[in-house]
């Protein structure tokens, strides 16, 4: 059974015991002593909430919940702050650093539990968040469509797909194919606060399928700096012999070996400006024709639909 993940960091190993000991029937229970070691288990892990110590050798609290709120991938999830003082100022600070609640040591092993379930509650993004990038899901993803769709506002859809990423997950590992989604979730996120409106919207449908939901006056431009920004990092997913010489070599999905070059993007754009859309259902159908379209194309690129229905 899937339990959600609890990752306690604190330098005191009886309070990590203590931690684990309260929490290991209902989570599993990940364990820091430094900062450092807490910033690599979030990258590595993407934990549902982190119960942090105020105090730790290397790296304040605060300031390791500031460099987690700076990442659009970790900035939702929920943090418990443990102060091993009861003054307001240190409280007021870990609340500011993005900390969503506090606890003061010692503490009750009953109120751990509850503080917890209670993050998880309000948390309500993990009720549909991808595990790997903790972008909303496909029940998010349906509603904010059929609002618009519902609203008839304009809008315009990017459906994106990232091309040979199989080959590169089969010959690397699926280690390796979750950085490449996670690298593609945090470009998408800083595109649209660069170039999106306050309503767009960035979705995970899973795998390799992301969604944008933005304006259509927007929608090419995003488009383009999607790609660019993609192509900047491609290169850095394959390790330096198959760098240098441009391609890894695998067996393709009809069973025969092939060279593949570094990873593109496909993007299929769908508008309501000439065509209505009474169901997410078409959207997402016509969106799918158009992404496979523009993956016969052998490079990064988006199709925009400009047909009338």
């Amino acid at each position: 059974m899937y339990k959600l993940k609890v990752l306690a960091v604190d330098d005191d190993p009886d309070i990590l015991e203590l931690i684990e000991a309260t929490l290991e029937d209902e989570y599993e229970v990940m364990k820091a002593s430094s900062g450092e070691e807490a910033l690599s288990k979030v990258k590595e892990s993407s934990p549902d909430v982190i119960i942090l110590d105020y105090m730790l050798p290397d790296i304040e609290g605060p300031k390791i919940c500031e460099k987690l709120r700076e990442d659009p991938l970790f900035i939702h999830i929920p943090i418990l702050m443990l102060t091993g003082k009861g003054e307001t100022e240190d409280k007021v600070r870990g609340l500011d650093a993005g900390a969503d609640d506090y606890m003061v040591k010692p503490f009750s092993p009953d109120e751990l539990s509850a503080r917890i379930r209670m993050l998880i509650r309000r948390s309500s993004i993990n009720l549909d968040a991808n595990p790997l990038t903790r972008l909303p899901g496909n029940v998010t993803i349906t509603g904010e469509l059929g609002k618009r769709i519902k609203s008839k506002e304009k809008f315009a859809v990017l459906y994106l797909d990232i091309d040979n990423f199989k080959a590169l997950n089969d010959y690397y590992g699926f280690e390796r194919g979750d950085e490449v989604i996670k690298s593609l979730g945090r470009i998408l996120l800083e595109v649209i606060r660069k170039w999106g409106g306050t309503n767009d919207f960035v979705g995970h449908i899973g795998g390799d399928d992301f969604v944008v939901l933005t304006s259509p006056h927007r929608a090419e431009k995003i488009a383009q700096e999607i790609i660019a920004e993609f192509e900047k990092v491609s290169p850095n997913f394959f390790d330096e012999k198959e760098r240098l010489q441009g391609f890894i070599e695998t067996i393709d999905r009809m069973g025969n070996k092939r060279k593949f070059g570094f990873l593109t993007i496909s993007i299929g754009i769908i508008t309501n400006l000439h065509q209505e859309f009474n169901h997410v259902a078409e959207v997402s159908a016509k969106g799918a024709e158009l992404k496979e379209f523009a993956k016969k194309i052998p490079q990064s690129k988006y199709i925009f639909d400009r047909r009338s229905s």
